[in-house]
């Protein structure tokens, strides 16, 4: 989910590592940290626990250990990983879940191996440093990009990836002379906001490829993520709504001859919300995957405090804006922007999101073709 150089997929985009105020560990969940609460990473907290349910009956009623005669370990792969805690409560989420599905058809519970992904800038010391330690599995580290293959042919019994999609491998180039005075597609025509969907549309077509080629045949793979609810329009879409006004911060920034206007205009968020219509077509294009299930979360709307917002968003946008206009606007930046959120959250609030969870199952390789 996580991507320093937006014009390539082989650098990608990490979130902002190590354990100091601004990283994404501590701006990635409720916990207290000297006298301090911040929020999660934009609702994944929450997202995360409210997909343990479905996880559960995705696993109890899909999952069939009789597709894996003789399973000595059970490969689970979590995809845009980041540096925790999220990861670490939906792989145990998985590892309960499968846990139980062999008890009750009293088959042996295999060992668990866990293949922890992201970008090769990842910060994997501050996962691995923060890993469980009454952990039920072993770990490792996969750096890479999703978009492409990462794993063995047929290895992997579960695949999780939440909140790491609606990120790009790379701004569409067409667009990069033609979004001038904004950083999104928010607000921009509709050529823009086509390109974007077709470079989103590519990306998840090659995500998928690859899945199917390493996802045994019965094995499940879950995606969360935050999506445009069908027929509506990209400018009614809350998150739409919210990189909008940080996309506006950056043009009043240009007028206070704080960032040079032409930065501005060569700068775009490689970020897509898809509508569930939209990821359903490229699934049935793929053709190896049947879709289980597609349901729209519990809604979240813990978004009322524009400081711990503007914290969620600098820890996941800040190695993007770093590269391209360099660290000393950061704070600037963020200053303005948490003022702007100050005065327009309700107009955050009142758009409207859907947070999606898809279950897919790999389809017997003798009726696909990878």
């Amino acid at each position: 989910m996580e991507k320093a150089n937006i014009e390539s997929s082989k650098h990608g985009y990490v979130m902002t590592g190590g354990s100091g105020n601004q990283s994404y560990a501590k701006n990635s969940s409720f916990q207290k940290q000297d006298t301090h609460v911040y929020m999660m990473s934009w609702m994944q907290r929450d997202v995360a626990d409210a997909t343990k349910l479905l996880i559960q009956n995705a696993v109890s009623e899909q999952l069939n250990p009789r597709n894996f005669p003789g399973l000595e370990t059970f490969y689970v792969a979590d995809l845009g990983c980041s540096v925790g805690p999220n990861t670490f409560i939906a792989v145990q989420n998985i590892i309960d879940a499968v846990k139980l599905k062999y008890q009750s058809s009293n088959d042996k519970i295999p060992e668990f191996q866990v293949l922890f992904n992201d970008h090769v800038q990842n910060d994997f010391n501050t996962l691995f440093k923060s890993l469980p330690l009454n952990r039920e599995y072993y770990a490792s580290g996969v750096p890479g990009s999703f978009y492409s293959n990462l794993f063995p042919r047929s290895s992997l019994h579960f695949v999780h990836t939440s909140y790491s999609l609606q990120w790009l491998s790379c701004v569409p180039k067409e667009i990069i002379t033609k979004n001038k005075g904004r950083t999104y597609y928010f607000g921009a025509g509709e050529e823009v906001t086509k390109a974007y969907a077709r470079q989103h549309a590519a990306d998840f077509a090659n995500f998928l490829q690859a899945r199917a080629r390493e996802i045994v045949p019965g094995g499940l793979m879950v995606i969360v993520l935050p999506s445009r609810p069908n027929g509506v329009s990209h400018s009614r879409v809350s998150f739409n709504i919210l990189h909008g006004i940080f996309s506006s911060t950056f043009v009043d920034l240009t007028k206070k001859g704080m960032i040079d206007e032409e930065k501005v205009d060569t700068f775009n968020l490689p970020i897509y919300h898809s509508s569930p219509q939209e990821l359903e077509e490229t699934i049935k294009q793929n053709g190896c995957f049947s879709i289980e299930k597609i349901e729209s979360l519990p809604k979240i709307t813990r978004v009322d405090v524009p400081h711990v917002v503007s914290l969620s968003i600098r820890a996941i946008t800040e190695g993007l804006i770093k590269e391209h206009f360099g660290e000393e606007i950061l704070d600037g930046l963020f200053e303005h922007f948490t003022n702007k959120l100050v005065e327009s959250i309700k107009d955050v609030e009142s758009g409207l999101a859907v947070n999606l969870f898809l279950l897919l199952k790999r389809k017997d390789e003798d009726t696909t073709t990878v």
